[in-house]
C-alpha cells in the first residue's frame, strides 16, 4: 500500500514537471536566435528577434547561452537558427583559419549549411586595458611596456585565457611574463576599479571603458585581428523564414561604435532591460515587461521541471541499483564506485558534455542531474537494506516468504527511512545544482543569477538566489512529511525510545 503512494507521488511530481515545460504552438514556423552571456550580445539577440518576420513564423531569443563553442555547436546542431559572432572569433578560433576574408569564411561556413550577414557596421576587439591613473604611474600605453612590469596582477575572462586568439598567442607574441587569473569578464571591471587588478581584458565597445576611464593599450604588434560584428545564421532560413532573414541582413552598416557602446551603456549603466533598448533602437513598441512576481513564478515552473524530470528518472534507475548493490555485494561495490565516480565530476563540465547528446535547454541539464541524483538514492537505498539486523531477514527467510515478498513486504519498509533521506538530498542538491542550467538555456532560477552578476545588479541575483533557497527548505520540508507518512507506526514508536 505505503509503495503505491509512494509510486503516486512519484508520478504526481513528475505530471507537475512536465506540465511546467511550455509547448509552443505546432502551426508557427519556429527561428530561435541565441546570444552569449555577455550584454552585447544579448542585446543584438534582441534586435534580431524584434525584426519583422511575417505571418506563420515566430521567433524567440535564448539569451546568454554561455561561451562561444556553446553557442557555435547549438547552430550546427540547429538548436539555434541564428546568433551574433565576430569575424576574428570565427576565424581563429571556429573555423581555424586565421586571417581569412570573408569571402574564405563564407565558403567555408556553406559547406556546414550556415551562412553570414555583412558586418553590422562596428568592430568589437579584443583589448587589454587598464585605469588611466595607473597606466599614467606605471607609463604604459601599449601592450608591449606590460613586459616590463612583471609584478602587474592581470585579470582575464575564463574564456579569453583558452581561446586561440586569446592570452597564450597574446603571451608568445609579446613576451609577457605574468601568470594572469580567469575570472568572469564582468566582475573583471569591478576588480579594476577596487585596484585589486591592474590590467583586464576589454572588449572595445564596452560601456565600461569610458565609465571608469581606462586606457585600452595599443596593439602595437597588431596581433589581435579585426572582429567585426555579424550574424551567423542557418542557410536553410531561405526557405523557413525569409523575410526574416533578409531583414536580418539588412542590419549591415546600421550599428556603428558609439551606436554600440551607447546601447551597451543604456543597459548596464542606466539598468534598461535589453528587450527595450533593441525596441527603442528597431522603432518598435517595447514589449511588455513581466513584474517580478511573474518572473519568479516563470522560472519556479522551469526550476521545478529540471529537478522533479530528473529525480523522478533517476528514481526509477537508482532505486533498483539499490536493491541490486544490496543483493550482490560484489556487483554492489561496482554500482557505488561508478555513481560515486560521477558525482565527483564538475557539475558545470557535465552540463556541457551532455549537450552533444541533448542539444542546449532543458534536455542536458535534465540528464546531469539526473547523474547528480544517482549516488545518494543508490547509497542510501543500499545502506538501508544492509542495514537490516540479520535476525530479522533470517526470520522473514524461516517463514519462507519468497525473494521478492520479504522485498516488498519487510525490508524495503524496514529501509525506507534511509531512502527517503536520499531522496530527499538528491532533490536539495539538484535544486542547487539546476541553477546552472541557466548557462545552457534551460532556464530556472540560474537566469535572474547570471543575469545580475552579468549586469552587477543585486535585486536580480537575489530574484534567483532567495526563491532558489526557500524551494530547498520547502523540498526538505516536504520530504520529511512524506517520510514521517511513510513509515509505518511501529517504526515511528520505536525511534522514539
Amino acid at each position: 500500500m505505503r509503495a503505491r503512494v509512494a509510486c503516486k507521488l512519484v508520478a504526481l511530481v513528475l505530471a507537475l514537471a512536465i506540465a511546467a515545460v511550455p509547448i509552443a504552438p505546432a502551426h508557427a514556423e519556429r527561428v530561435t536566435v541565441g546570444s552569449k552571456a555577455f550584454t552585447e550580445s544579448v542585446i543584438l539577440g534582441e534586435v534580431a528577434a524584434g525584426l519583422p518576420h511575417g505571418e506563420g513564423v515566430a521567433v524567440t531569443h535564448r539569451a546568454q547561452l554561455g561561451g562561444t563553442r556553446i553557442l557555435w555547436r547549438a547552430l550546427i546542431e540547429g538548436d539555434i537558427d541564428a546568433y551574433p559572432e565576430y569575424t576574428g572569433t570565427l576565424a581563429a578560433e571556429l573555423l581555424q583559419m586565421p586571417g581569412a576574408d570573408p569571402g574564405r569564411m563564407r565558403a567555408a561556413l556553406g559547406e556546414r549549411g550556415l551562412g553570414m550577414t555583412a558586418s553590422l557596421g562596428f568592430s568589437n576587439t579584443y583589448a587589454l586595458g587598464m585605469t588611466r591613473a595607473r597606466a599614467r604611474e606605471l607609463d604604459v600605453a601599449t601592450v608591449s611596456d606590460l613586459a616590463g612590469h612583471p609584478q602587474l596582477k592581470i585579470g582575464l575572462s575564463n574564456e579569453f585565457m583558452q581561446r586561440a586568439d586569446g592570452w597564450p598567442g597574446v603571451r608568445d607574441t609579446y613576451g609577457l611574463p605574468q601568470r594572469p587569473d580567469g575570472l568572469d569578464h564582468d566582475l573583471a571591471y569591478r576588480g579594476l576599479a577596487s585596484g585589486a587588478l591592474d590590467v583586464i581584458d576589454l572588449y572595445t565597445t564596452d560601456a565600461e571603458i569610458p565609465y571608469y576611464d581606462l586606457v585600452v593599450l595599443d596593439d602595437d604588434l597588431a596581433y589581435f585581428p579585426d572582429y567585426a560584428a555579424v550574424f551567423l545564421y542557418r542557410k536553410d532560413l531561405e526557405a523557413r523564414a525569409p523575410e526574416w532573414l533578409t531583414a536580418l541582413q539588412g542590419l549591415a552598416g546600421r550599428i556603428d561604435a558609439p551606436t554600440m557602446q551607447r546601447l551597451n551603456a543604456e543597459v548596464k549603466l542606466e539598468g534598461v532591460s535589453e528587450a527595450a533598448v533593441a525596441a527603442e533602437w528597431l522603432g518598435v513598441g517595447a514589449p511588455a515587461a513581466a513584474s517580478r512576481a511573474q518572473r519568479i513564478w516563470k522560472r519556479t515552473l522551469e526550476h521545478l521541471a529540471l529537478v522533479g524530470i530528473s529525480l523522478g528518472l533517476a528514481l526509477i534507475v537508482a532505486l533498483p541499483l539499490g536493491v541490486l548493490a544490496a543483493r550482490r555485494p560484489r556487483l554492489g561495490q561496482l554500482v557505488l564506485t561508478v555513481t560515486g565516480l560521477l558525482q565527483t565530476l564538475p557539475s558545470l563540465a557535465v552540463f556541457v558534455f551532455m549537450i552533444p547528446l541533448f542539444g542546449i535547454g532543458a534536455g542536458p541539464a535534465i540528464a546531469a542531474l539526473f547523474l547528480y541524483s544517482l549516488l545518494p538514492i543508490v547509497r542510501n537505498t543500499h545502506a538501508g537494506l544492509t542495514g537490516i539486523p540479520r535476525e530479522l531477514r533470517e526470520t522473514a527467510a524461516a517463514l519462507g516468504l519468497p525473494p521478492r515478498t520479504r522485498l516488498w513486504r519487510i525490508e524495503l519498509p524496514l529501509a525506507l527511512g534511509m531512502i527517503l533521506a536520499g531522496i530527499k538530498t538528491a532533490a536539495v542538491i539538484n535544486v542547487g545544482t539546476a541553477t546552472l542550467g541557466a548557462l545552457i538555456g534551460a532556464g530556472g532560477y540560474g537566469q535572474p543569477i547570471l543575469a545580475g552578476i552579468r549586469l552587477d545588479g543585486l535585486g536580480l541575483i537575489l530574484e534567483g538566489a532567495v526563491p532558489a533557497a526557500v524551494l530547498a527548505l520547502l523540498v526538505q520540508g516536504g520530504f520529511e512529511l512524506v517520510e514521517r507518512g511513510l513509515t509505518p507506526r511501529g517504526l515511528r514508536l520505536a525511534a522514539r525510545h
